[in-house]
């Protein structure tokens, strides 16, 4: 069973720190230095230096490890270190992680990174070629002779169970896309800038794997995300208003696999996000109707309406209706369909932006901005809110 009272981590923490690389398919450099770079960035943005850093947090996917991180940045003694499993869904959790430390005390600085050539690299999108033979690996094996090889294929079964309960056509998914290009399109940093589109481009994109088409599935991304986390006593001495980490969690279902969890009593929503939804809520007080912005995980459209209603946004089905009526302010950074795929570590950025008042999609007078990291797999979410 999952925590059933609120936790004592909320509003003790805050991201006071954001930097990253440029968003390109083809960086020209290390993964090493991207992250790097991206670390340098932040901690400039924090108005912070290398020798304040005594904590570091990544993915287990990351090809940069801690100590190499810190040798190569200049940064001195770790008193803290750690990774998250679960590719994207790690994105929240590496800030959970940052703040639990520094509220523990074991840490005064933690900077939390991700950095890849995705797309020059390593392409996530290509799916299962070679694998470490592992119990992970299993439930992977079991889908693979059916042809489900890649996650768009994975993700496409429980697309195709939501459109048929909820009676609706993939012209649903559109919507997510079609609003995440809307934002992209006005933000310089995006790979998408100045392009966005419409419903009748959507329904036009090449079937990946129906009922997915090429528009709903993130784009893949070389580039590099760096967070820093300090106390909230020490964030109001810093360069930038802090984004107070107000709740965080992470959550891992029933039945839960890695993108495979088939053999669930209902394919139609996200019980892992669920367990964090709840989680989130009873730490903050919050609700749905407090929310200012939403950077909702989006590696495929269709789960991003399981999560909006997974949160209590709307009903079961409802999802799409809700981001067609601009009822909140969505992945205003233009998403992983949009701006670039990071992990969801970009997504937490723009969270700090939309708290900042600095996004160039803002929310008129955002207080609080909820983040959600990958669905389908054990994930994490955060609550980041104004200080004071």
């Amino acid at each position: 069973m999952s925590l059933g009272r609120k936790d004592a981590l909320g509003g003790r923490a805050a991201v006071v720190g954001i930097g990253a690389t440029e968003f390109s398919k083809e960086s020209g450099r290390s993964e090493l230095k991207l992250a790097v770079e991206a670390v340098r960035a932040a901690l400039d943005d924090a108005g912070l230096s290398p020798a304040d850093v005594d904590g570091l947090v990544t993915f287990t996917m990351d090809t940069s490890p801690e100590i190499t991180v810190a040798q190569t940045a200049g940064i001195g003694d770790l008193s803290f270190f750690s990774r998250v499993h679960y590719g994207g869904g790690a994105a929240c959790a590496t800030v959970l992680q940052a703040a639990l430390a520094v509220s523990a005390g074991i840490a005064e600085v933690v900077v939390c990174y991700r950095a890849f050539n995705e797309r020059s690299g390593r392409r996530f999108g290509a799916g299962v070629q070679q694998r470490e033979p592992s119990a992970e690996g299993t439930a992977l094996g079991w889908n693979l002779p059916s042809g489900l090889l890649t996650p768009a294929s994975w993700v496409a079964m429980a697309a195709q169970r939501y459109l048929h309960a909820y009676g609706l056509t993939p012209e649903a998914f559109g919507r997510v896309a079609v609003t995440g290009r809307r934002h992209a399109a006005r933000n310089p940093a995006a790979y998408f800038h100045g392009q966005p589109i419409t419903l009748a481009e959507h329904a036009a994109s090449r079937w990946i794997v129906e009922p997915l088409r090429l528009l709903d599935c993130c784009q893949e991304t070389d580039g590099g995300q760096a967070l820093v986390v300090t106390s909230r006593e020490r964030a109001r001495d810093l360069r930038n208003p802090p984004a107070v980490v107000v709740a965080a969690a992470q959550g891992a279902g029933r039945a839960q696999e890695q993108m495979t969890s088939f053999y669930r009593d209902e394919l139609t929503g996200l019980p892992e996000m669920a367990v964090v939804a709840r989680q989130l809520w009873r730490t903050s007080g919050l609700g749905p109707g407090d929310m200012d912005v939403g950077i909702i995980y989006d590696h495929f459209t269709p789960f991003v309406l399981m999560q909006l209603e997974e949160f209590g946004f709307c009903g079961p089905g409802e999802g799409s209706d809700f981001v067609a009526a601009d009822a909140l302010p969505l992945n205003t950074h233009g998403g992983q369909l949009g701006e670039a795929y990071l992990h969801g570590m970009n997504g937490i950025a723009e969270a700090v932006r939309q708290i900042r008042g600095t996004s160039v999609n803002q929310a008129a007078g955002a207080a609080y901005t909820l983040v959600t990291a990958g669905t389908g797999v054990p994930t994490s979410g955060l609550i980041l809110g104004a200080d004071g």
